[in-house]
């Protein structure tokens, strides 16, 4: 085979292109950031010569090119414009890029690595401009080392490539035929059996089209050349092969490597690219995602947009996943998660008509088992994902399945067993798929999604190329060019009884984007604070007093928490640049809301000089109603005293001793008359950890780096200041001042830090004495039970897990509660104290410093409440809410009761608003949050006509839950565990 690859390498592929004439080229730079065409257009351009070096980091050089197309090559099809703007080997969408537009700014396609042609189809001359961005090789693979390259103040002003070609080809029709032919073959003797005969066939038959051409004329000889591969391209497939649907992708992130202005550009090239080379192929189908993508183009490139919703029409071009973006699922709350299916299934359906029904996640960082029963909420049925291929340890057992989630809803779901989403289509993508789909036998049914993403471009004709001739070859499964819907159907169809998976899908991989970029998670749980807040009290202020809802100003702020809830955001696994704007937006929203609650609750009427407070939480709070106002009647907090070596705080539930070195020394539960610690092991002990993860610093934690920790009780002073405990320590430039009180039985931790590490790993530990085999995280709309040993090679490689607002650890009959207000990584196991005794570790990831792929990361200040009592789940539940949602102070407000009260505490509050159609109607959305059948009465203090069930789009559905209604007064229920029930009143009047 030497001699075969030799000859396509050297004169094969140099024959593609048999003429090329020059272009007048000139320039103009933005110097900043883009600009559009109508404004590009007018601008000064200078003459610009070939070879020259252009584009600093992130700016934006327009080049205007002009040239002739000889009439002959016109007539043939095969005039373009060939460019290189200095492009590495690298994958597109990592490095320049470009869009091509007409004079009239109409755009023609986009300028990628491996598509890199803009086809001129009229003879004589033109005219183009090219927008070429100079966006930065931030990634060198399997290196990580620190760049400065994310961060445009930083990245210096060199030029980083050289513009190489801007020429008019002749591209020789037969000569790139044959080359297509070649690569699909050769690619084949890669995958077959070393002594098997097909192969055998195949390099006979390579070797013999060497052999008929001429390699002085490969233009000449392309065709007796194709003639020696047609038999072997004719050969078919066994009955039996797997059958591919391969559909057009491009996995764009919303953000990563490069900020969410440059996401925009690039959602455009993709979809100019998707336009053309639909026009040459009719067959061609291209799924995308992701709401706000579209919402980009549409405000962006208008005219761009309309023709990409011409497509949608034609079926050429498939709105999938009904997502506003494709977001991280671990950490979002469960109305974020509902929202990103709302706001995403309206858009598609408002602009398009497009209702999916799958759901669209394939690169997300793990799957919350509370998924399944809001994607059924929502209407849909199906979903897609490959990136559990990538778990380190454990395979996934299935290909094709039904996934239940925590409450029993079922979605079917599909791995593409290539185990990515950039395939090609090469021979390497479908050898994968054959050996790794694990239903063979019993289906034949797989899904392949082809072009180039991440970074974005999508499919490429040489793509197309390979399906055709793929479409029915022996050595190849089964391409078959298709639409994600018809693929689910037949995928379901043909598995009588598909296997189940029942829980999360936990990634073995990425476990530190519960961690990295604190600052930002901060902002996403504080967001959805906010908003509950300011929906719950424009809600009241509306049915009460007719105040007008801002329906306009809550979309908008939404559509910002839901972008930054993208997996590589949220995640913390993107460049500075993209932190520094995500922590800016958070700052922006939450002034928004914050306005937006003052207005609301002064709408609701004000009261005398007399403070009071308003809880937006589902539970009463120290004599606030929940979802109420009204004044507070808080407990006092146990005072502080020294006695001896130690400090001691004791509110008559608890009996808590601090030691010399800042940690608990004794946690004495009063009222189950036992001890909390293990003997002679310290609780809240801060510990730091080496954090060198192998590779993907941002994105991983490694399990051995926890054997290179220390614990910090070096103190460098211990005070009580009022009724607290403040306890400071001091490492390097980096502080932090922990300060501790106990009231209502609940030891509540303050943590201030100044944090200036280096690949480090901050957790807060507490050793408890309980006897459990098992852990029980908050998720969203419910909880999850999770092994603490490590039987098996599943339960050791879940050593980071994720919890929202609380952990709660228990044997029969006691346990403890840990709530937090920003805290998502956890590591709980079970083991022995000194004294031989069993004991169980819980313990919360506080903060890390990963260098890359931002450098500082983490860095600055940082603060963290959290919450440790004896109690069960229930308490737990309700302390999750007092630190997520705490009481607000409302400086000469008036008392406020409630819209809506729920008589079980089982049942949950989580959102109240006005309908997504702006009709007036109010919404409720609750869940079942103990894990029980519950039965409750929802009651109301306002006057309805009508109370139906929805789904997440608010549109009705039959209400199971709902037991009986008394219109105006209330609506019984029985909710199973976990379940997720939305509520709309229609007509509500105060």
């Amino acid at each position: 085979m030497l001699r075969v690859r030799r000859f396509t390498k050297f004169r094969i592929r140099p024959a593609v292109y048999r003429d090329s004439r020059p272009t007048r080229i000139s320039a103009w730079t933005v110097g900043g950031e883009p600009v559009p065409f109508s404004h590009a257009v007018t601008q000064p351009y200078e003459p610009f010569a070939l070879g020259r070096a252009w584009g600093r980091p992130w700016d934006t050089t327009w080049f205007d090119v002009s040239g002739e197309v000889p009439a002959d090559w016109a007539a043939e099809g095969h005039a373009e414009l060939v460019v290189d703007l200095g492009f590495t080997g690298d994958q597109p969408g990592f490095q320049a890029e470009a869009m091509v537009y007409r004079p009239d700014g109409e755009i023609v396609k986009a300028i990628e690595p491996y598509n890199s042609w803009v086809p001129l189809t009229e003879p004589g001359p033109f005219r183009l401009l090219v927008e070429a961005a100079a966006n930065p090789i931030v990634q060198v693979p399997y290196e990580y080392e620190p760049t400065e390259m994310g961060d445009k103040a930083t990245a210096g002003d060199a030029p980083l490539y050289r513009l190489t070609d801007l020429s008019v080809a002749r591209r020789d029709r037969e000569v790139w035929e044959l080359l297509q032919d070649v690569v699909t073959l050769d690619g084949l003797v890669d995958v077959l059996p070393a002594q098997g005969s097909r192969r055998a066939e195949i390099v006979h038959a390579l070797e013999r089209m060497v052999d008929v051409m001429d390699p002085e004329d490969v233009a000449g000889t392309a065709a007796r050349g194709r003639e020696a591969l047609a038999p072997v391209l004719a050969g078919r497939a066994p009955d039996s092969s797997l059958i591919v649907s391969a559909v057009g992708h491009a996995h764009i992130d919303c953000a990563w490597l490069w900020p969410t202005r440059e996401t925009v550009r690039k959602v455009a090239r993709t979809f100019a690219n998707v336009l053309d080379l639909s026009e040459r192929h009719p067959e061609f189908v291209f799924a995308a995602s992701s709401a706000q993508q579209y919402a980009w183009l549409k405000e962006t490139q208008p005219r761009l947009f309309e023709r990409v919703r011409k497509a949608v029409g034609d079926g050429v071009i498939r709105p999938v996943g009904g997502m506003w973006v494709e977001s991280d699922t671990n950490m979002p709350g469960g109305e974020a998660l509902a929202r990103q299916f709302v706001l995403g299934k309206r858009f598609f359906l408002e602009e398009f008509g497009v209702d999916s029904e799958e759901v669209w996640l394939p690169d997300s960082f793990g799957y919350t088992a509370a998924l399944p029963q809001i994607a059924r909420a929502a209407g849909a049925r199906y979903f897609l994902t490959q990136k559990p291929s990538w778990n380190e340890i454990n395979p996934m057992p299935h290909s094709s399945f039904q996934w239940e989630g925590i409450d029993g809803s079922r979605v079917f779901t599909h791995f593409p067993p290539a185990e990515t989403y950039n395939s090609d289509l090469g021979a390497q993508d479908l050898a994968r798929t054959e050996r790794t789909f694990r239903q063979k036998g019993a289906a034949r049914n797989v899904l392949g999604l082809y072009g180039w993403g991440d970074g974005g471009g999508g499919p490429t004709r040489e793509m197309l190329a390979a399906a055709e001739r793929k479409h029915d070859l022996d050595g190849s499964p089964r391409v078959r060019m298709a639409d994600p819907d018809s693929f689910f159907r037949a995928a379901e169809a043909e598995l009588e009884s598909p296997p189940v998976w029942v829980g999360e899908m936990y990634l073995e991989l990425h476990r530190g984007t519960l961690i990295s970029q604190q600052q930002g998670k901060r902002g996403n749980r504080h967001s959805e604070a906010l908003l509950r807040e300011a929906e719950l009290w424009a809600a009241t202020a509306t049915v009460r007093q007719g105040t007008p809802y801002p329906y306009e100003e809550l979309r908008r702020i939404w559509e910002t928490v839901l972008l930054l809830q993208f997996h590589d955001i949220l995640p913390g696994t993107s460049i500075s640049w993209v932190h520094q704007d995500a922590e800016r937006d958070y700052g922006r929203v939450a002034d928004e809301l914050t306005a937006l609650i003052t207005d609301a609750l002064e709408a609701l009427g004000g009261g005398d000089a007399t403070p009071v407070a308003a809880n937006a939480g589902p539970y009463p709070r120290h004599g606030v109603p929940a979802m109420g106002v009204g004044p507070v009647t808080a407990p006092a907090s146990a005072t502080p005293r020294r006695v001896g070596e130690r400090i001691v705080l004791d509110d008559g539930r608890l009996h808590v001793e601090l030691d010399g070195r800042g940690t608990l020394a004794s946690v004495l539960d009063l009222d189950g008359e036992r001890e909390l610690l293990p003997r002679g092991v310290a609780g809240g002990v801060l510990q730091l950890f080496r954090d060198t993860p192998r590779e993907w610093d941002a994105w991983d934690i490694n399990d051995e780096d926890k054997r290179s920790g220390h614990d910090l009780v070096e103190p460098v002073s211990i005070d009580i200041v009022d009724d607290a405990v403040v306890v400071r320590h001091e490492r390097g430039k980096t502080v932090i001042t922990m300060t501790l009180r106990l009231s209502d039985g609940r030891i509540d931790y303050g943590f201030d830090i100044d944090w200036h590490e280096s690949q480090k790993l901050l957790k807060l530990a507490f050793p408890l004495d309980v006897r459990a085999d098992r852990s029980t995280s908050e998720i969203q709309f419910g909880h999850l039970h999770r092994p603490i040993h490590q039987n098996t090679s599943w339960d050791a490689a879940r050593f980071e897990t994720v919890a929202h607002r609380w952990i709660h650890v228990g044997e029969p009959g006691y346990g403890v509660a840990i709530a937090n207000d920003v805290v998502y990584g956890h590591d709980i196991r079970s083991g022995q104290a000194p004294d031989g005794r069993p004991m169980t570790t819980a313990r919360l990831s506080l903060l890390r410093a990963p260098r890359y792929p931002d450098p500082n990361a983490d860095q600055g200040r940082h603060t963290f409440s959290v919450s440790v009592r004896p109690a069960g789940i229930p308490d737990a539940v309700a302390d999750g809410y007092a630190l997520h949602l705490p009481l607000r102070t409302v400086p000469s407000g008036a008392a406020a009761e409630p819209l809506i009260e729920v008589s079980d505490p089982a049942v949950v509050v989580e959102s109240v608003k006005l309908a997504e159609d702006r009709s007036g109607d109010l919404v409720v959305r609750l869940y079942e949050a103990h894990g029980n059948r519950s039965r409750a009465a929802v009651r109301t203090r306002f006057d309805w006509r009508e109370a139906v069930a929805t789904d997440l789009l608010e549109r009705a559905v039959d209400g199971g839950a709902v037991r009986g209604t008394t219109p105006g007064a209330e609506v019984e229920l029985e909710l199973r565990p976990f379940e997720l029930l939305t509520l709309r009143f229609r007509d509500p009047v105060a």
